[in-house]
């Protein structure tokens, strides 16, 4: 630290001053002559303060005598923005390490009155609309000015003050605009290993050949490929300009977003008391092939021996070069010998903002009776029956994830509703008299959705939570309508698609151990609320807890999860529990 300069008067002083002191001094004397050197190597002072100011002494270290230099024109610039226009170095004393500063800082101007031939009319109307301005105004507006022109093409304009008249405490002058030249964007470059299409990114970053040069596109971009599944961003950016063109430049490396998922789960068989019942699910994901965007997906589950279901999923992304994307989707559940239903639908998805995602969909729903043995002798419609359900639906999906596939902060949002006229067919299994009464074409509609948070504490520690609701309704509505809840992904420690629901809400929390980018330990906890009107207990209210582990090794995940449920009729007992495992090959 540098020394004060300290004067005395003359005077007689006698100090009587102990042994022990004294050899305390000369330690820390030995000790600053011993470290001084190094001392001085690394740091370099700064004392400033203002010539009209009687204020004391600051100082300050820096690195090097670059950055204490940084720090001088950082103050002046300082003071000049807030009025001070004839702030300078008043006087400039170096001595070793240290570098005294006296600033002089000048009166206050506190308005400025502007005018200009140069800007363009918008600014120039506004600019006389606001009268005299002080200059933290000013400098507001140079800013407004600035970044109009940064994204409408112009990133090199330029704003300054000339031919400058002062009137007592207020100062007139001219503001020169100067534009540059008009730079538009060329097309987009990729470096790396990525097997993406320039195609594919230009739509996908909304950076168009011949669009004037934006700032902000380039932010956006850099959101929008954050959260892609397909490929990652490497390093920052690069924007080349040449001949009035900007081509920006993204590094990037393609993900293992391709999915092999095989799990085994072992459960207590109910028809066999005391036995197993082995279950067994596949899930083949295909992502971004040919580097287009374009995803195949494969679901195939069995819950049971009469269970199973299936389901096919095909993307087309950016249709006809288009901002739509287009997809097709079919599925078929088959429920043990009472009903099997199927799905077949069209969906319309467009990306509103690179957080905002909206789908249109048209769904044709059939529902079908496997046996009607038992409603041979009815006289009223029984739960199930077979029918035919044309539905319209938007979902709209709000994602701030900061991760597409191992997030650790951010959150999603996803709202679906849809309606539409559902049609009873009658079955010849079932007496004519139970359809008497019914009216056989009626509207019917639902809305869904799920939440779920990411939280970050610390570099190992983080929770998720997830919620969930949904609910259907219709004048004639049948348990082969019901959503389907239960298993993995929803309510753990039940089988597969255990519950059926009319209207259902349930809740996931999980404290996670992270020992890697996406392997975790963890423990969770599920909640729910279903209610159903064909269950002897129509209100449910499962729960369940459990602990698990998310490994990620060199070609996949590995995943087990140890779950016990318990609602009204099951208690929380380890004779019910449930496991799963299973390892996702990512390629």
């Amino acid at each position: 630290m540098p020394a004060k300069l300290i004067r005395f008067n003359s005077a007689n002083i006698s100090v009587s001053i102990p042994a022990v002191f004294i050899r305390q001094f000369l330690i820390l004397l030995l000790s600053f002559w011993l470290l001084g050197p190094i001392q001085a190597q690394t740091n370099f002072w700064l004392g400033w303060q203002g010539a009209n100011e009687k204020t004391d002494v600051r100082w300050q270290a820096f690195g090097d005598s670059l950055g204490r230099k940084v720090a001088i024109d950082s103050a002046l610039s300082n003071l000049r923005s807030n009025g001070y226009l004839g702030a300078s170095i008043d006087r400039l004393e170096e001595s070793g390490d240290s570098l005294w500063v006296e600033i002089y800082e000048g009166p206050k101007i506190d308005r400025v009155a502007l005018s200009s031939k140069s800007l363009p009319p918008q600014w120039r109307e506004d600019l006389e609309k606001k009268g005299a301005l002080s200059f933290q105004e000013v400098n507001s507006f140079f800013g407004e000015v600035l970044d109009w022109a940064d994204e409408t093409g112009y990133p090199f304009a330029s704003l300054q003050l000339d031919s400058l008249n002062r009137d007592g405490d207020q100062v007139f002058g001219q503001v020169d605009f100067q534009s540059g030249p008009l730079i538009l964007w060329d097309s987009v470059q990729i470096e790396g290993n990525s097997v993406t299409k320039k195609t594919y990114l230009q739509r996908l970053t909304g950076i168009h050949p011949g669009d004037p040069f934006s700032q902000k596109d380039i932010e956006r971009s850099l959101t929008t490929i954050r959260r892609s599944p397909y490929f990652r961003l490497q390093g920052q950016p690069r924007v080349d300009f040449r001949l009035q063109k900007a081509s920006p430049a993204f590094r990037l490396e393609d993900r293992k977003a391709n999915v092999l998922d095989g799990i085994l789960g072992v459960l207590p068989n109910e028809n066999e008391p005391g036995k197993v019942l082995v279950t067994g699910q596949l899930d083949l994901a295909l992502y971004h092939l040919g580097g287009k965007g374009r995803d195949v997906e494969l679901h195939w589950q069995r819950f049971n021996e009469l269970t199973q279901s299936l389901s096919l999923r095909a993307k087309e992304s950016f249709i006809f070069g288009s901002r739509l994307d287009v997809s097709g989707e079919f599925s078929l559940l088959k429920q043990d010998t009472s009903f099997v239903n199927r799905k077949l639908g069209l969906r319309f998805g467009y990306r509103s903002t690179n957080w905002l995602y909206f789908d249109f969909f048209v769904r044709r729903q059939a529902g079908d009776l496997i046996s009607t043995v038992a409603f041979s002798e009815v006289e009223v419609l029984p739960e199930l029956a077979d029918f035919r359900w044309t539905e319209y639906g938007i979902n709209a999906r709000m994602d701030w994830l900061d991760d597409a596939i191992s997030p650790r902060k951010g959150g999603m949002i996803q709202l679906t509703f849809s309606a539409g006229n559902k049609e009873i067919l009658q079955n010849t299994g079932i007496p004519p008299v139970a359809y008497e009464g019914i009216d056989l074409r009626t509207p019917q509609y639902a809305l869904s959705g799920f939440g779920e948070k990411h939280v970050f504490i610390t570099k190992n520690w983080g929770l998720y939570f997830r919620g969930a609701a949904g609910l259907i309704r219709n004048e004639n509505l049948f348990q082969n309508d019901l959503y389907r809840l239960g298993g993995l992904q929803s309510i753990r420690g039940f089988n597969e698609n255990f519950f059926f629901a009319r209207d259902y809400f349930y809740l996931n929390a999980e404290p996670r151990l992270f020992f890697g980018a996406n392997s975790f330990l963890f423990l969770f906890s599920d909640f729910g609320f279903i209610e159903n009107p064909y269950f002897a207990a129509p209100n449910i209210q499962p729960f369940s807890l459990g602990a698990g582990l998310n490994l990620e090794t060199g070609n996949g995940i590995f995943r087990f999860v140890y779950a016990v449920g318990k609602t009204q009729e099951q208690p929380l007992s380890l004779q019910f529990s449930k496991i799963h495992f299973g390892y996702i090959v990512q390629f």
